[in-house]
């Protein structure tokens, strides 16, 4: 989502108040000065009285406060800068605000959570919140948070193009048509800085992987499919995996495609690699005659945000460990059969928008409860059902290698008496496993 399409230099402001009431209320003035037709205090208790449910803060001393209210626009957007400091309760040490994202939103928009992660997520990137803090005035905060929210920081450079690099491409062009391709999937993560690969093969479709965070235009010329796929391993082509499986939850490939795949080792900016999948053939055990990889009531979105919170988790865990955790996804209602409570539910009670996987609030709450014994149970739409369950399910017909312990058999387990998909983290070796109707698919190699 383009966000500078929804920010005005009429509501970004140089905040004067020293808590966090006034300066949401200077926010609103400058946001009721272009649309006369918000209420003040209204809106003002919906944003106090979420915070007083769920901090907004997002660490860096940024705010995001947020609320749904009927209005006559999609998304209104204001932003202001403290110079001292603002108190705001929910921040770690007593760490004070100095940005405030407010994002008011129509209880109608049908992407608020995606809307809100793309806020968050751009506000989360020290180098450029640091500018914003930095900047000399008011003026050019505004300059930096529009380049910043239009995308061109985050726009990746040419690769070095040197004579193997220009070799690769051209040789890869020609593998990926003589051998019936149905997509180039180019590594970006082969190169420091970043790749554009949609002018390298403008015949194929092509998809970068990397494990940064890039947003391609729907109106540019060289449409670049981009799936991020974070890992912890410098070898090549180590997303391979995972990212051919998000490309067929997503519909961007088929269980038919031959996918030719390019990449070196990361941070080498030299491609040395070339590849062919036939998909059909890397997936046919987990299919198992099956060809619904994905459970029906289950988004694409969510269980790529699943997974990234788990690859998170194996590679940052918790005080420098690995932490061992189970997700179910999907068949919520049969799942919630075979199930029964370690420890009370810490979901219980709150609204869905506010405990939806979507939400960019949600990561580091899942992460603080990931210590928890037992498994996350989330609906198909993101919504976090319960933490600490016990799965109560059995399966005699699929037998898992030796040296997986009890959360991997509870895995594939309710991956057998549900349509459900379930992902475990493993303590001791960090690997990231997926199981779908009790066939395992590693999806991240062992630390």
């Amino acid at each position: 989502m383009r966000l500078d399409k929804y920010i005005a230099r009429s509501r970004v402001v140089e905040l004067s108040g020293t808590d966090l009431k006034s300066a949401l209320g200077e926010l609103l003035d400058a946001s009721i000065a272009k649309f006369p037709d918000l209420k003040k205090d209204s809106l003002l208790r919906g944003l106090l009285q979420r915070e007083s449910t769920m901090t907004t803060y997002l660490g860096l001393g940024v705010s995001l406060p947020h609320v749904r209210v009927k209005m006559g626009r999609r998304y209104v957007i204001a932003i202001g800068r403290s110079r001292e400091g603002i108190a705001q309760e929910g921040s770690p040490d007593g760490e004070k605000i100095h940005i405030i994202v407010m994002l008011l939103a129509d209880e109608r928009a049908r992407n608020y959570l995606q809307v809100l992660a793309s806020v968050a997520r751009l506000v989360k990137e020290p180098d450029f919140v640091r500018s914003l803090t930095e900047a000399a005035d008011i003026d050019e905060f505004h300059d930096k948070l529009l380049v910043g929210a239009g995308g061109l920081l985050s726009r990746p450079v040419q690769a070095q193009q040197n004579r193997i690099n220009r070799l690769m491409i051209r040789e890869a062009d020609r593998v990926a048509r003589g051998a019936g391709c149905g997509a180039i999937m180019v590594f970006g993560d082969t190169f420091v800085g970043g790749i554009q690969p949609g002018a390298w093969f403008p015949k194929s479709k092509t998809i970068l992987v990397t494990r940064n965070l890039i947003e391609v235009d729907d109106d540019e010329d060289e449409v670049t499919e981009v799936i991020q796929v974070r890992s912890f391993s410098d070898q090549r082509l180590a997303q391979l995996r995972s990212a051919i499986f998000v490309a067929l939850t997503r519909e961007l490939i088929s269980f038919n495609d031959r996918i030719c795949c390019v990449g070196g080792i990361a941070g080498s900016n030299q491609f040395d690699t070339v590849v062919i999948v036939d998909v059909e053939r890397e997936f046919q055990t987990l299919l198992s005659g099956h060809a619904d990889l994905l459970p029906d009531d289950v988004k694409p979105e969510v269980l790529e945000r699943v997974l990234a919170i788990a690859v998170e988790l194996a590679v940052e865990g918790r005080e420098g460990k690995p932490v061992g955790c189970l997700f179910v996804l999907g068949d919520a209602g049969r799942v919630e059969k075979l199930i029964k409570p370690l420890v009370l539910n810490p979901f219980y009670g709150y609204k869905e928008e506010d405990r939806n996987i979507l939400s960019p609030f949600m990561d580091e709450t899942v992460k603080e409860f990931s210590s928890i014994d037992g498994a996350f149970i989330i609906r198909g739409d993101g919504v976090v059902m319960s933490a600490g369950s016990l799965i109560q399910a059995t399966d005699t017909d699929h037998a898992l290698p030796s040296g997986l312990g009890s959360r991997h058999a509870a895995a594939a387990a309710v991956s057998v008496a549900t349509q459900c998909i379930s992902i475990v983290v493993s303590s001791s070796t960090g690997q990231v496993t997926l199981f779908r109707r009790g066939v395992m698919l590693p999806l991240t190699e062992k630390r």
